[in-house]
């Protein structure tokens, strides 16, 4: 931009001394159209035409009709067109002769909007770039609603712009106003308008039925009219340069917290635009029993979501797992979730609760549902391999009761009857627990003294346990008589 300093000295070169436009371009080192321009503007008739004859000088009256017809015609088009009508100059110089041709769009002239007290709150996301949290970074938000008579401040920072945060938002700044205005401004925002056709506008719906349990008016800016909420727009370059810069803190309620405390301090103590004589705070003071009652119970401001468990106990909410009882695997529930907690309902009621992380990646889990879980998987463990030794030894069942009768535990006398089944075999077992019942103190030990007994008469070595392979290990395998191996043995006998 040409300064007003070599403005003045361009007009008095020019008029005064009589000077070319060249040669006053090349005195003050500045480009010859500069000189034009400022010459142009103040009724030089032929300051924007050359001292020179130029190619294009017979195609300036086509090329202002086009860009009186179409003012936003491009100067590429352009240059095509006189070159079908016998132009063969450079393109470069074409695009300055446009430059200097082209009508200057009007300047618009904006009046300054003012509001009543108690009548107007502007509203507005805007973005702090990245913080870590955890493990990962996550985008920085601020939600803004300053009122328009006043200038008072609400600024509340979170993680996302979605539509959970913006209610959350609109309900602690009505909290914190001790009221609400009857209009509040928003620009295109998606949760606040979901399409706009002209002066046709679908607005979200959980915006609407927010307005309407606050009863307040929810108005969206005409587009490209930043004038219309331009108190929220600087209210956001203040909070940038005065709060936001160089600010420490070690998490988002920390940062919250000293933002709450700006709010009502040095944001407070700041002089007001519309009344110059007082400040923000004294203005709140005027406007605040001006506006809106609350209304008696508070909008509810949980994120309701729908979520799906697997196979594991656990479910998935904004990029985190959180475990739930091991029983609602394959269910459908419903996460509801504030910026402190979240609680996991199946119906209406509530099956699990956890402190709310915003990290990403993460297991969040209650130690009672892991060891439920673990409970559990060793319950059904017991089952089975009771199971297993009650189908090859049926007998087994009979000195089991006897030990539960007893108080014994039955899960280990199980386990020590099963090592025994598998050391020695079913009959063995069988024979050993048989004579075991008939004793007055039946117990797995007296088993396993009965088949060392066994062994040890037949002269037979120690056993040695097999390791199955896991696919094999549920397998149940009979017992069969041995007779035919008998007679067998006796048939080589009496051949020999």
């Amino acid at each position: 931009m040409i300064t007003q300093e070599n403005r003045g000295r361009i007009l008095r070169l020019h008029h005064v001394e009589q000077w070319k436009i060249a040669t006053i371009a090349r005195e003050l080192a500045i480009h010859h159209s500069t000189v034009r321009r400022v010459l142009a503007e103040t009724g030089v008739a032929d300051a924007l035409h050359s001292p020179h004859p130029s190619k294009v000088d017979a195609f300036v009256p086509f090329i202002l009709e086009k860009l009186t017809q179409h003012p936003t015609l491009r100067a590429s088009r352009l240059y095509r067109m006189v070159q079908e009508r016998g132009y063969d100059g450079q393109p470069d110089h074409f695009r300055h002769v446009i430059a200097r041709l082209r009508p200057r769009r009007p300047s618009e002239a904006f009046a300054r909007l003012r509001t009543l007290p108690g009548e107007q709150g502007q509203c507005d996301w805007a973005h702090f770039g990245q913080v870590q949290v955890g493990g990962t970074l996550r985008k920085l938000y601020g939600f803004v609603i300053v009122l328009s008579w006043s200038r008072r401040i609400f600024l509340r920072f979170g993680y996302n712009v979605g539509m959970p945060g913006f209610v959350r938002g609109h309900v602690e700044a009505f909290d914190a106003f001790g009221g609400v205005p009857r209009v509040l401004l928003y620009d295109n925002l998606k949760s606040a308008v979901l399409q706009r056709v002209g002066d046709a506008i679908q607005f979200n719906p959980e915006l609407l039925a927010l307005a309407s349990h606050y009863r307040y008016e929810p108005r969206p800016v005409a587009v490209a009219r930043g004038n219309q909420k331009g108190r929220v727009e600087r209210a956001i370059q203040y909070i940038r340069h005065a709060f936001f810069a160089a600010r420490d803190f070690t998490d988002i309620d920390d940062l919250n917290a000293q933002a709450d405390a700006w709010c009502l301090g040095q944001a407070s103590d700041r002089p007001c635009p519309d009344e110059p004589r007082s400040t923000v705070r004294l203005a709140f003071a005027h406007e605040q029993p001006l506006l809106r009652a609350l209304p008696e119970h508070a909008y509810d401001t949980e994120e309701c979501v729908p979520v799906s468990v697997g196979k594991t106990p656990y479910i998935r909410f904004d990029g985190n797992d959180y475990s739930v009882p091991h029983d609602l695997v394959q269910r459908r529930l419903e996460v509801r979730a504030t910026t402190a907690q979240v609680r996991i309902l199946h119906g209406s009621n509530v099956v699990a609760e956890h402190a709310r992380s915003f990290d990403r990646g993460q297991q969040v889990e209650d130690p009672t549902h892991i060891q439920r879980l673990r409970d559990h998987k060793a319950e059904a463990h017991l089952h089975s391999s009771q199971d297993r030794l009650l189908r090859t030894v049926p007998i087994c069942q009979e000195l089991l009761q006897k030990l539960g009768k007893r108080g014994a535990n039955l899960g280990s006398a199980a386990a020590a009857l099963l090592r025994l089944l598998d050391h020695y075999g079913a009959g063995e077992l069988h024979i050993a627990v048989t004579e075991v019942l008939l004793s007055s103190a039946p117990h797995p030990g007296s088993v396993r003294q009965i088949l060392v007994s066994r062994r040890d008469q037949r002269g037979l070595p120690q056993p040695v346990a097999m390791v199955l392979p896991a696919n094999a290990r549920g397998v149940t395998v009979r017992p069969h008589a041995l007779t035919g191996y008998d007679g067998l043995t006796k048939k080589e006998t009496s051949h020999d």
